[in-house]
This record gives C-alpha cells, sequence and structure tokens, in this order.
C-alpha cells in the first residue's frame, strides 16, 4: 500500500529497461529505426541508429543489438511524449497539488460545522473530520496538462448528501475566491459537484461512511469502512478503489504510467477513445495497460506498446480481461452486455461499464490490429512512433456522414443540452446501426461559426448503405422521442438530424486533425443573482446553512425525488 500511496501522483517517465529474450535469434531480412539524433531536455540526447551495426542476412544476431534497439525506441517514444505536451510541467503540478491541499482545508471545515449545526457533542466535533480523494487519470499519475481532477469527498455518518454536502458545502465553496462555474449533477448515477478551483476543473461526488472520524490515509480496500454503506456512496468509492487495486497490481508503477499515457493518446487520435460513444474510456485502458504490465513486469516501454497490440488484436472477445491478484469473477457473474467486458480489479461482480455496440467493437479491433502491424517488427527500417498516433482519415474512409446538430439559446444551457444528449447516444448509435449498419461515430466536437445560436456538431461516418434522407428523419424522431421521455430536467434545446457526402462537409469540420474535446453533462443552479430561498439548520432554527434552489429548480428536485 505504501508503494502505492507515493507512486501515484507522481509524474515519472521511465529509463528503459532491458527485456529478455533467446540466447540467440536468427536474423531476418529486417530494418533498423531511422535516425533521431533530437535533444530531449528530460532524457538527454538519443542517440542515432547506426545501420553498420546490423548484421546481413544470414548472420546470428547479436541479442545485445535487440536490447539496444528497443532502448532507442523507448527513449524515442519518451521524447516523443515529452514533445507532445503530454507531460504536466512543475509548476502545473504544484497547482494541482494546493488545490487538493486548499479543498481539504475546506471540507475539514465544512464537516465541523456540519457536526455543531447537528449538535454533536464536543468530543465529536473536535475529532470529527472528512477528506478529499483523488482517483481517475490524476489519481493514477497519469493526467495531461489540461486534465480535470476526479476529486472524492468522503464524510462521517451524520453529514448527509442532500442537505450537508449538495447544500453547506455548495455554500461554502460559492464563497471561496478560488472557486467559479460551480454546478450539481444530481441526477447521473454518481451525483456530483462540479466547479473550477483555481482555473482547474474538479469533479466532487461524495460518499458517506458509518464513520465519525474519516482518516487522511484511508483505507478503501478495507472492507471494514466499507461496512453499511448506501449504494450511492458505493458507486462513489468504486473509482478510488479501482485506482488503488490497479496501482498495488502493476510491477512497475513509473512504466504503467508512460504506457497509459501513450496508449490514451493513440486511442483519442484513431478516434477509439470516449465512453459515451461507444469507445474505450480512461479506466478500461488502464485495466488494459496494467494487464499488459503484469504479463511483462521486466519489459521497458516499447515491448510494453508492443505487447499491448499483440495481446488485444488477438484477444478472444468476449472474454473478460480480468487482472492477476485482482477479486476473481465468482462462478455465474458475468457481464452481459458488453462486447468487450473488462473486470474491475477491486470487486469480483463489477465490470467497467461498457457502451461498445458492433460499429464500435469493429472499429477498436481494426485499430488494435493496425497497432500489432505497425509495431511487431523490431528491424523496421521505416518505423515511426508518427505512425502508431497519426490521426484517423474520416474524410478519407468514408463517402458520407450524419450530422448531429445540437443547439441552445444561451451558452448555460447548451452545456447542460449537449451533456445530456450526449449521455442518449448509445440509443442513437443502436438505431443508425439498424438503418444503416456501420456507424463511427467521432468523439470530436465542432462548432458551426454560421449559425447565428451557440451549437455544438458532430460528425458521425458511415459507409454507403440503405440510410437516405426519410431514413434519417426516422432516426431523429426515435431519438427526439428518447429525449423527452427520459426526464432531461433542463431547458430542451434544437437537435438536427441530417446526412451529408464527404464533398459538402463544412470548412469548419476539420475531422482529420487529431484534436478532441467534450462536453460534460451539468445541472446548473440559478444565477447567484437570482432569490433563492434560505435554509435553515434543522436542529438549531436559527442557523443558516444555505440556499435552496429557486422555485423552478425546487420542481425539478420534486421531479426526481
Amino acid at each position: 500500500m505504501a508503494h502505492a500511496h507515493r507512486s501515484k501522483n507522481s509524474v515519472a517517465l521511465i529509463h528503459p529497461q532491458p527485456s529478455v529474450y533467446p540466447p540467440v535469434l536468427n536474423a531476418p531480412v529486417g530494418s533498423v529505426p531511422r535516425p533521431v539524433g533530437l535533444t530531449n531536455p528530460s532524457f538527454g540526447p538519443v542517440p542515432p541508429f547506426d545501420p553498420a551495426s546490423l548484421p546481413q542476412p544470414g548472420f546470428v544476431l547479436n541479442p545485445a543489438v535487440l536490447v539496444g534497439m528497443e532502448q532507442r525506441r523507448s527513449l524515442s517514444l519518451l521524447q516523443f511524449m515529452s514533445n507532445e505536451g503530454l507531460i504536466p510541467s512543475p509548476e502545473e503540478e504544484l497547482k494541482r497539488k494546493n488545490a487538493i491541499e486548499k479543498l481539504k482545508e475546506i471540507v475539514l471545515t465544512w464537516v465541523k460545522r456540519v457536526a455543531w449545526q447537528r449538535r454533536r457533542p464536543k468530543q465529536q466535533i473536535s475529532v470529527t473530520s472528512a477528506t478529499i480523494l483523488t482517483y481517475g487519470s490524476y489519481g493514477l499519475g497519469v493526467h495531461g496538462p489540461e486534465s480535470d481532477i476526479d476529486a472524492l469527498c468522503v464524510g462521517p455518518f451524520f453529514a448527509s448528501m442532500a442537505d450537508d454536502f449538495f447544500i453547506v458545502l455548495r455554500n461554502m465553496l460559492e464563497h471561496r475566491p478560488e472557486v467559479s462555474e460551480i454546478h450539481c449533477v444530481k441526477d447521473a448515477k454518481v451525483p456530483l459537484m462540479r466547479f473550477k478551483f483555481d482555473g482547474i476543473s474538479i469533479d466532487l461526488p461524495y460518499a458517506q461512511l458509518r464513520l465519525l472520524y474519516v482518516p487522511d490515509n484511508l483505507d478503501v480496500l478495507n472492507p471494514y469502512f466499507l461496512r453499511n454503506i448506501d449504494e450511492t456512496s458505493w458507486k462513489s468509492l468504486s473509482g478510488v478503489r479501482a485506482n488503488e487495486c490497479i496501482l498495488q497490481l502493476v510491477p512497475n508503477v513509473e512504466n504503467f504510467q508512460s504506457m497509459v499515457r501513450c496508449v490514451k493518446l493513440w486511442a483519442k487520435r484513431r478516434g477509439v477513445y470516449g465512453n459515451l460513444f461507444g469507445y474505450f474510456g480512461g479506466v478500461h485502458l488502464a485495466i488494459l495497460a496494467a494487464f499488459v504490465c503484469q504479463r511483462n513486469p521486466h519489459a521497458n516501454l516499447n515491448v510494453l506498446m508492443s505487447s499491448f497490440f499483440k495481446t488485444f488484436s488477438g484477444w478472444p472477445w468476449p472474454t473478460p480481461v480480468a487482472l492477476e491478484g485482482g477479486r476473481l469473477p465468482t462462478e455465474g457473474t458475468r457481464e452481459t452486455r458488453a462486447l468487450m467486458p473488462i473486470q474491475l480489479p477491486c470487486s469480483p461482480y463489477e465490470y467497467c461499464h461498457s457502451n461498445i455496440t458492433k460499429s464500435t467493437f469493429y472499429r477498436i479491433t481494426t485499430e488494435l490490429t493496425l497497432g500489432h502491424a505497425l509495431t511487431r517488427d523490431l528491424l523496421r527500417l521505416d518505423f515511426d512512433w508518427n505512425d502508431i498516433f497519426e490521426p484517423f482519415c474520416y474524410s478519407k474512409k468514408y463517402s458520407r456522414f450524419i450530422k448531429i446538430y445540437l443547439s441552445c439559446p444561451n451558452q448555460d444551457q447548451l452545456g447542460d443540452w449537449v451533456g445530456w444528449v450526449k449521455s442518449r447516444f448509445w440509443l442513437l448509435l443502436a438505431k443508425v446501426e439498424e438503418v444503416q449498419g456501420l456507424c463511427d461515430p467521432n468523439p470530436t466536437e465542432f462548432i458551426d461559426p454560421d449559425s447565428g445560436e451557440p451549437n455544438v456538431v458532430f460528425f458521425w461516418g458511415v459507409q454507403p448503405g440503405r440510410i437516405n434522407f426519410s431514413d434519417i428523419d426516422v432516426v431523429e424522431d426515435f431519438f427526439l422521442q428518447n429525449i423527452n421521455n427520459s426526464g432531461y430536467q433542463g431547458h430542451p434545446g434544437k437537435m438536427v438530424l441530417s446526412v451529408l457526402p464527404t464533398s459538402q462537409l463544412p470548412g469548419y469540420a476539420q475531422l482529420d486533425t487529431g484534436s478532441w474535446k467534450r462536453t460534460k453533462a451539468c445541472w446548473r443552479m440559478s444565477a447567484y443573482h437570482q432569490p433563492r430561498l434560505p435554509v435553515f439548520s434543522q436542529h438549531l432554527p436559527l442557523y443558516f446553512v444555505g440556499y435552496a434552489a429557486t422555485n423552478e429548480d425546487v420542481n425539478r428536485l420534486n421531479a426526481w425525488s
């Protein structure tokens, strides 16, 4: 456990280590990496490879030559990562660390205020505590300069989510100068607050434990701390627990962190990243990378990346992927919906949530096969890591696209509307597959600059088939009906579906640049200057704890209850 805590928030890149090879290898008619000859400010110069050092075909190749080639490939990949800006600067890391420390201080003040408000004994007020635990990419130490922070607020038994978290703590955060753009997401599977702290986006769910004192170094894998907790708290804790398990189970945390950064960049560039679109999410890729690291405990980064593509391009899906040393699946338990089931390492009953469909399954496996073809030959003369991370060329692959246009009268409503529609995209994708067949939902968001209203536009690739303009009307009617009947609590915006040939794509739709952004779902609280109802403590009638929602928002909350 100490090893996991020591390493999980560090940003570490590895110095490649030799791999284990057979003593003799017959040299194929091969080649060598193209010379690099660049200087990496973090890792020193990467020496170019001398082709004369390779023996001619028919000679026995010295294993030391292979080791040297692998080391050079690993160094060139590390340099590629640095050049791509995947590593936060020390200043950015310090800013994130300070934000978490300040947030811990706020929740500690909050929980003592709640204890006093609820008239807990003085002894309990003095010892009670709450804490902040990080998870996701930041918790694993694989975040980028612009990544959000997934943080979990863990509180004691008397601090409720509805009153104390969403009212008292929210009110305290609102009055902090570091906090801006605070929203409450109450209708999600994991309810949370979303805000910016010193400009850093933070997602903050809440877990309520049956404890008075929540230690700062809480062991979320200890069953003692998890006894008798509610289902929402269990779901909120699952991300932290998965992170802890992964970091405990990988043989080399630094190798794992470097590998996850590379795999995530590959998935984003090749258009197979985004759980809402039927592709891999961050936790999926982290577990797959950990699986490869377990199988290759002494491998360097080059070997790990090659093994990743080799392993999963030939994986017998839907056989689940499970980490060694994790909680083995109980007999009879299985993920019934997933085409590519990946087990969470912290529970024998839970799998990563997946929206993968037949179309996206085909795209993912195709990209894995291509990655294996590009990395399997160590002696390729024209090998270049840029080939692995080359953006997927949508405009050359597909002759037609489904255009999904989403808009709202103002920008605040647009974020809510787009987030909600994206959460239902798996239904739209299933309907398009039913009507058309193969569909490739590009996760990239575009903005139509010629529209007179705030908007977001998606372009999904489709092959020539049965779909036409009348069919797309049927798809649009089906999806709109589902959206209208799914309990959306905000102001519905506009959604228009159409089919465009590639030749008619607008100029703003640069589909082949590799850019990738997302809009998160949120339920925005009313503007602070609007009248809101004060809320007073049930235990101390004159003690003000915060503001409730406006009348309109109260109606929304009643609809959820």
